[in-house]
């Protein structure tokens, strides 16, 4: 397949995967935390633990602003900040047992809301995206 194709197909793939993803997680996030605080909570709940540039970085946030919310998040008791045992210098953040709950129901919601979108797809097409998602994690996404 031509490279350029492909990437034309991938840049589509993607903004599908953005547009999927805002409707799969349309009013999941408590009432407790904002938009860009959900959206943090929901990064370090898959990536944990964090360090606030990594967090900073994928969320398209400043420094200050993302250790803003993190500060919030921590005193909401979602989130907490932990020395890495390998580097005494370095901070890493992850999830409360009240983190991992609230976001433990938020992944509720947007499961049952995926799994109404694959009811039709039988066994065969479910292994086939199964192998789809894992060669696009291991060799795009890594």
């Amino acid at each position: 397949m031509d490279k350029n194709a492909l990437f034309l197909q991938f840049v589509a793939f993607s903004a599908s995967v953005h547009q999927l993803t805002d409707e799969l997680t349309k009013d999941v996030r408590s009432e407790a935390v904002t938009q860009a605080q959900y959206k943090i909570l929901e990064y370090v709940a898959i990536k944990q633990p964090l360090t606030l540039s990594e967090i900073s970085s994928c969320m398209h946030m400043s420094l200050p602003n993302t250790s803003r919310e993190l500060r919030k998040l921590t005193e909401k008791r979602l989130c907490q900040k932990i020395t890495d045992p390998e580097d005494r210098r370095k901070q890493l953040f992850r999830l409360t047992e009240s983190g991992e709950a609230m976001m433990g129901e938020a992944f509720q919601r947007i499961q049952a809301r995926f799994l109404a979108l694959i009811e039709e797809v039988d066994d065969k097409e479910l292994e086939e995206l199964g192998q789809a998602l894992q060669v696009l994690q291991n060799k795009v996404f890594r």
